[in-house]
């Protein structure tokens, strides 16, 4: 295989058969763990961990932490205070989200857990419950309602991710109430009159003594959701049949690891209509991003497939960087061959709100832009998003006929599900993309 050589196969030769490496090992063994610990802080590299931990003897992210308030780091070569202030708000950051998951990452787990108590406890009426089952983006803990009289040790349940598990007892004739009691937001319940629930059979029965229609787990949140249902205007959830096409994906042209033919088959397969190709633009250089003659050769290759699967169509679109000053990461000519363009921001992301928001609403005037990507940037658990005007940058779309983008990677979730109605309101336009 090209790029590999006798010392890459010989260490994957001793991963493979020790399922271990002896120079890591070595090295972790001379390594103090909070050294390691400091390489998940974001705006230090490996080489300015060594640095700190070689030059001030700074041994952990608490180490750190005191170090950037006692002004330390602006004494060592490379950094200044800039640096040093982005250390420390990335170290706040960091801690305040200990023990905290993306949703994503416990779904399959959580739902193995209530499996396995149905058997254990040998009852159906066993479900997941408050934040997890409401779906929110980030959870801090697992909590499960389990009708039973047996005691339920949560010591004694595989944790295989160090989550917290919260195990709520009942009697069956009141798992119905404990469950709608334990979903809900406090605002949700807030909303509610005194009604007697205490041992009706459904959640549907619950809402129906509220003289209320039925509200889904992931609508208790607490916002307009109850008024909705007295008025009967409740929104219908959308469902994975309700997705005729994606867009905004990416192919072996830039990052992605499947080549467009395979996309388009699988898109195919899985009985979408459609599918719109992505490619990072040519200034993401770190994302293999096209120059224009690989622009050009792609649409050819689109052209030819689009011919091969009628009437499944692949549309011609890119993932543009919106620039600095807000303009778009091609020449006109470039830009008007393409069916769709999604218009991003991937890089200086420190730019004030006034400066961010005016950035966004230039690219979204852009006669080309189709639609605004990951209008915040955020990466949940890492990195917060920069800092918008999000009623300006809506109203911009709505002015210009822009989409906003939903992108559902777990560990984006942007556009923040919260600003959506405001979207809606406005007769902008939702594209959910798995990016």
């Amino acid at each position: 295989i090209e790029g590999i050589g006798k010392s890459i196969a010989s260490k994957i030769n001793e991963m493979q058969t020790t399922g271990t490496l002896k120079e890591l090992a070595d090295m972790l063994n001379r390594t103090p763990l909070g050294v390691v610990d400091m390489l998940g802080i974001k705006g230090i590299g490996p080489k300015k961990v060594g640095q700190l931990w070689r030059e001030l003897q700074i041994e952990s992210v608490g180490e750190l932490l005191y170090a950037c308030n006692e002004n330390r780091l602006t004494a060592l070569k490379g950094f200044g205070a800039k640096t040093q202030d982005q250390v420390r708000k990335q170290i706040e950051f960091h801690q305040s989200n200990r023990g905290k998951f993306h949703y994503a990452s416990l779904e399959e787990y959580a739902n193995e857990l209530v499996e396995m108590m149905k058997k254990k406890y040998n009852t159906e009426l066993v479900s997941l419950t408050g934040s997890i089952r409401r779906r929110a983006e980030i959870i801090e803990q697992i909590d499960i309602v389990v009708a039973t009289e047996q005691p339920v040790d949560e010591k004694a349940l595989e944790n295989k991710y160090g989550v917290k598990l919260n195990i709520i007892t009942c009697r069956p004739q009141i798992f119905y109430s404990t469950l709608f009691k334990t979903t809900a937001h406090e605002d949700h319940l807030k909303q509610l009159t005194a009604v007697t629930i205490e041992e009706l059979g459904s959640e549907q029965e619950i809402y129906s003594a509220y003289q209320l229609t039925y509200i889904e787990p992931e609508l208790r949140e607490g916002l307009r959701e109850i008024e909705l249902a007295r008025a009967n205007k409740l929104p219908r959830l959308i469902e994975f049949a309700d997705l005729r096409g994606i867009l905004h994906n990416h192919s072996t042209y830039s990052d992605g690891i499947h080549s467009l033919k395979e996309m388009a088959e699988h898109c195919k397969k899985l009985g979408y209509e459609y599918l719109g190709i992505c490619d990072h633009s040519q200034s993401a250089f770190y994302a293999n991003g096209l120059k224009p003659e690989r622009v050009a050769e792609q649409h050819l290759e689109i052209d030819r497939l689009n011919e091969q699967l009628h009437p499944f169509k692949i549309f011609k679109g890119i993932e543009s960087d919106i620039l600095n000053d807000g303009s778009l990461d091609y020449s006109s000519d470039v830009l008007k061959t393409f069916d769709f363009i999604v218009a991003s921001v991937h890089s200086n992301l420190k730019m004030t709100e006034e400066k961010a928001t005016a950035r966004l609403i230039k690219a979204i005037e852009n006669p080309y832009t189709t639609l605004l990507g990951h209008p915040t940037g955020r990466l949940l658990l890492s990195r917060e998003g920069y800092p918008i005007d999000h009623k300006k940058v809506i109203d911009a779309c709505a002015a210009n006929g822009v989409i906003i983008e939903l992108n559902s990677h777990p560990y984006r979730l942007d556009i923040d599900w919260r600003w959506i109605p405001y979207c809606l309101e406005k007769g902008v336009k939702i594209s959910i993309n798995p990016d």
